[in-house]
């Protein structure tokens, strides 16, 4: 039995919304025969209270537009997982914690492993080589090759992966996230029934602006224009139509794909704003100003993306039932 968890140090993380205690996740027993790709950060395996869990670290803002030596992907990662799962969509675990590298302490998320039972994670990417009819390989994000392949594939019921695909790019666009690429969402594929099922949600670092340092923040909070500019015009989606990046608002607004359409219905009962802002009071590490950006930026995109979408939709459905008692 490991003991890596035990007399572990505990930090204590004053803010404005209270004290925090949080895992100093050092000397927790490193997994063997356990690695993780991808290109957003280190990652490692570790062992946290008889679970195991990959430890993501903040990657380098070198050489991006940022003032920050380290990008806030952490903690855009743990927001967003912890989202996902308020509204209804299963996604990874998450915890904050610290870490100790070189005498530098670092915030780090840490990722509960949901294939420690064995199951194996097939992402999207490699479900799309499987259709072997598309002329596309499997790292492409045209819209048209995506939803093909959900249409195609033979693990996971395709009525089922499409209402899936589309409620996550529906909570995507309300978090900003850029990079749901076709590696960043995929399968389980279960030995002993021989089975698929859907994923939990992962790789959540690209939502809420997370190269964002305190110059942006403050100009967001302070400027109206800035604030916009990160609504209508940026983030874009990473899935692309007619090989450009699918502008979120745009796309939404105007109401032209019926399943996307349902999604919206879906997903924006669910969105409750109030316990979402609770939930960012409560998160460690943040400043006051990274509070207020948090919360400020969700609203914002909550009113002027997903409050108008679910507008136009609702008037679009309500005149084409005029249209048909007529």
């Amino acid at each position: 039995m490991a003991r890596s968890h035990m007399n572990m140090p505990i930090i204590c993380v004053r803010s404005f919304c209270g004290v925090n205690e949080v895992p100093d996740f050092t000397n927790c027993k490193r997994v063997p025969g356990r690695a993780y790709n991808g290109a957003n950060g280190k990652k490692i395996a570790i062992e946290y209270q008889g679970e195991q869990y990959m430890l993501k670290f903040p990657p380098s803002g070198q050489g991006k537009r940022t003032e920050l030596s380290y990008t806030n992907s952490c903690i855009s990662e743990h927001i967003a997982s912890t989202i996902f799962n308020m509204v209804g969509i299963p996604a990874q675990e998450t915890i904050l914690g610290t870490y100790d590298v070189g005498g530098k302490t670092k915030i780090v998320c840490a990722c509960k492993d949901f294939t420690a039972d064995g199951s194996k994670l097939f992402d999207f990417c490699s479900i799309k080589n499987t259709v072997i009819d598309s002329e596309h390989g499997g790292t492409g994000t045209e819209l048209e090759d995506i939803l093909d392949t959900i249409e195609k594939q033979q693990y996971v019921n395709p009525v089922e992966v499409l209402q899936h695909f589309w409620n996550v790019f529906v909570v995507d666009a309300l978090l900003g996230n850029f990079d749901r690429h076709n590696g960043n969402w995929g399968f389980l594929y279960h030995d002993d029934t021989q089975t698929a099922t859907l994923a939990p949600i992962y790789d959540c670092g690209s939502c809420l602006l997370p190269q964002a340092d305190a110059q942006v923040m403050r100009a967001v909070l302070s400027n109206q224009d800035e604030l916009n500019a990160r609504i209508y015009r940026f983030p874009t989606s990473a899935i692309k139509q007619n090989d450009q990046k699918i502008n979120y608002y745009d796309f939404l607004m105007t109401a032209g794909n019926k399943d996307c359409n349902a999604a919206v219905m879906r997903m924006m009962p669910r969105f409750h704003l109030d316990e979402m802002q609770a939930f960012i009071r409560e998160v460690p590490f943040l400043d006051e100003l990274q509070r207020q950006f948090y919360q400020t930026y969700l609203s914002a995109r909550m009113e002027r993306i997903m409050a108008p979408v679910h507008r136009r939709i609702m008037e679009q459905q309500q005149h084409l039932s005029l249209r048909l008692h007529m």
